[in-house]
């Protein structure tokens, strides 16, 4: 169509094409099977891009024609093995400039899908694959969908990278399933790390029908679908009501309009699109909604967060699978057997790690039997509840247990190949420790220590063989933060630092490397930022005003609620560490010990929420007489972080500014919608406040301040 020209400019669109079959049933009954299929095998999933829709639209015309004249009795569509479709083609999206081309993608989504529910004959999705978002409002958008329980991920996570979904999702999705399940689709999962949905939670929310095993999927998929043109009924119990629309809706969204404002704040635009569009869909017509989505998508992808959550998007889909100084994976070391030092909660949580992800014998050990049977209980409770919460089969748990064991003798990691400590933050204890194991391990055996504030280098001064030792560091909680920060100290080999690096990556965890400098990156940072909120509380603000004026950031917590949540005793120890480093830069609170000696900062309700500060806490810090204002708070704050970057690049800390982006958008949850800490320092013009000049070409980023 003569429309949608300026779309079709760019002529490097991997095509998904549809392929159309004619299925004869038993019956009698014909059914037109579409298959998506770009061609590429396994090696890249579907993709939605122009021509792909303008093509699935006239297949769909030319179903249409055959269906009026009784030929076809169903049209069907599903994926080449394994995928659906993975969504747009989001490949050319950051050079969108004007408006106008922006409205015209999702009028073409609309145009396109649409077609699934006017044929004239019943429409089916099976969904055999990956289906996210416009993949997944291909099936929204049919009468009826299946589902193959070997699917990997359904979800829709426009959201995560500042959009909505806006090819029917809005509005289809609360329609089918309900405003309670619609919610967390489109808001929670997202808002979740990018949570996705597995088979089983698809057909029990009601987004499938029916769903089968993958050895018969298409042939049960199309037996079913020929029972539902002859007249069979589908019942779904999550579909709305009248009731439902009157008095639970309003106030659905109200509380998530309310957690979303509490976790984000108000500056991203995408949640609170997407509210507005749920809000509506409980009433009125089709072509309104599509018209509502159509014009939120215009204003997202015009939008500088939209090309910001790009630039963050790209870096943690691409960035992140090429490691910046990564030595040839070929080196890394076979890890059959994973040892480690500790048997406390973070020790735990590595040992549950390593047994669920490695599928190797794990051993633990600690300096009591007690300690260690509190951790094998605690390890085996959790596996516990995964099968319980039906995430894990009785058969995988007992293979687990069996796995696991702990021992006072260290002789028992006599034949582990890798072992971990995450013993007392204490340098001399960790060398004791490294000191007895490396007496009993093998010479291949690499040695890994979870450290956030000592040296690596100096750990691996009394080690007969310190090139074996790397810095592998956690955040937490361990299952949930995406992130390992692979330290590389001065004598690391390159054989340690690829294990390391195939183990993370085995853990399915993203890992940087970084040189041993204090704080390695999320935590210098992270520490430069505590030391100026409480040096601000210290100077006379309150708690609360320190807050708001750095809230901007759009961090997912504020530096108090942070420092409650690690310890305050931790806190004040990380505040330390780095003031020892660098006396000049970081700031220690004399206040914080305090804080952390009253053991409370904050006041909680009988279920755990935050009421606000507590009493005895802001009498610790009263007193002070030369308070800020918010702004200049703010400012010194984030020029301060620009020279922080800065000083990290000339340092070697990490080798580009992506990489520092990384650790602080996986390990501190710096949000999509700012695009990385150092282009969002480029456009608030701190970076040029501090030294002048810029992380990045702003041209390359595509957003301005």
């Amino acid at each position: 169509m003569e429309k949608y020209a300026p779309l079709l400019e760019a002529d490097d669109e991997v095509v998904t094409h549809s392929y159309v079959s004619d299925v004869k049933m038993p019956s009698g009954r014909t059914i037109a099977l579409i298959t998506l299929d770009n061609g590429k095998d396994h090696t890249r999933p579907n993709t939605l891009g122009p021509h792909t829709l303008l093509q699935f639209a006239e297949k769909l015309d030319e179903l249409k024609e055959r269906a009026k004249k009784k030929e076809i009795h169903g049209v069907a569509v599903t994926g080449k093995p394994y995928y659906l479709a993975a969504g747009a083609d989001l490949s050319h999206v950051q050079d969108i400039k004007d408006r106008k081309i922006g409205r015209l993608i999702a009028e073409l989504g609309h145009y396109s899908l649409e077609k699934l529910d006017g044929l004239g004959v019943p429409s089916f999705v099976f969904i055999n694959g990956l289906a996210l978002g416009g993949g997944l409002e291909i099936a929204l958008n049919a009468n009826y969908r299946t589902i193959n329980e070997t699917a990997p991920a359904v979800a829709l996570p426009e959201v995560f990278i500042g959009l909505i979904p806006g090819w029917g999702g809005a509005y289809l999705l609360p329609n089918l399933i309900g405003i309670r399940n619609s919610l967390k689709v489109i808001l929670e999962n997202p808002l979740k790390q990018n949570r996705m949905l597995k088979p089983e939670e698809v057909l029990e929310l009601g987004i499938a029908d029916k769903m089968f095993g993958s050895a018969r999927f298409l042939e049960e998929s199309l037996a079913w679908a020929d029972e539902v043109i002859g007249g069979k009924k589908v019942k779904r119990k999550h579909e709305p009501g009248a009731v439902e629309k009157a008095t639970m809706w309003g106030p659905a969204v109200s509380i998530m309009r309310s957690t979303v404002e509490e976790k984000l704040g108000k500056v991203p635009l995408s949640p609170y699109l997407a509210l507005d569009l749920i809000a509506a869909a409980k009433s009125g017509s089709k072509e309104a909604a599509f018209k509502r989505e159509d014009d939120a998508i215009e204003e997202l992808i015009a939008s500088d967060q939209f090309r910001a959550s790009i630039y963050a998007f790209n870096l943690v889909q691409k960035h992140a699978k090429k490691p910046s100084g990564a030595p040839d994976k070929a080196l890394a070391r076979k890890v059959g057997k994973v040892g480690v030092l500790g048997a406390g909660l973070m020790a735990s949580q590595f040992a549950l790690l390593f047994l669920r992800r490695l599928e190797v014998p794990v051993v633990i050990t600690d300096v009591s039997q007690e300690r260690i049977d509190k951790g094998i209980e605690y390890i085996t409770s959790e596996l516990d509840k995964l099968v319980k919460k039906g995430r894990l089969s009785l058969d995988n748990r007992n293979r687990y247990v069996g796995n696991l064991s702990g021992s006072l003798d260290y002789a028992a990691f006599a034949d582990c190949d890798w072992v971990i400590e995450a013993v007392f933050e204490e340098l001399k204890i960790k060398q004791e420790v490294f000191a007895k194991i490396e007496e009993v391990v093998s010479e291949d055996c690499i040695l890994a220590t979870n450290t956030s504030s000592l040296s690596v280098d100096a750990m691996a001064k009394t080690l007969k063989h310190p090139e074996r030792l790397v810095g592998f560091h956690f955040f937490n909680p361990v299952a949930v933060m995406p992130l390992v920060e692979v330290v590389r100290a001065k004598k690391s080999s390159d054989e340690a630092v690829a294990t390391a690096m195939e183990v993370a990556k085995n853990l399915k965890k993203t890992a940087v490397i970084t040189s041993d400098s204090a704080g390695f990156v999320v935590n210098r940072l992270l520490g430069y930022l505590l030391g100026e909120a409480m040096r601000a509380v210290d100077e006379g603000a309150s708690f609360e005003e320190v807050a708001a004026a750095i809230a901007p950031l759009g961090l997912p917590m504020n530096p108090f609620d942070l420092l409650e949540l690690v310890g305050l005793k931790v806190g004040a120890h990380v505040l330390d560490s780095m003031h020892a480093f660098n006396q000049e830069r970081f700031y220690a609170s004399e206040n914080l010990h305090k804080l952390a000696e009253h053991g409370k900062l904050l006041e909680r309700d009988a279920k755990g929420k935050i009421k606000g500060y507590d009493k005895k806490a802001v009498e610790i810090v009263a007193g002070g007489k030369n308070a800020r204002t918010a702004a200049e708070i703010f400012e010194s704050v984030q020029v301060g972080l620009a020279k922080e970057v800065k000083l990290m690049l000339e340092e070697k800390v990490v080798q580009t500014p992506q990489d520092i982006d990384l650790c602080m958008i996986m390990g501190a949850a710096w949000p999509f919608h700012l695009g990385g800490i150092t282009p969002y320092l480029d456009r608030s013009g701190a970076s040029e406040k501090a030294f002048k000049d810029s992380f990045h070409n702003p041209m390359i980023i595509g957003v301005r301040a």
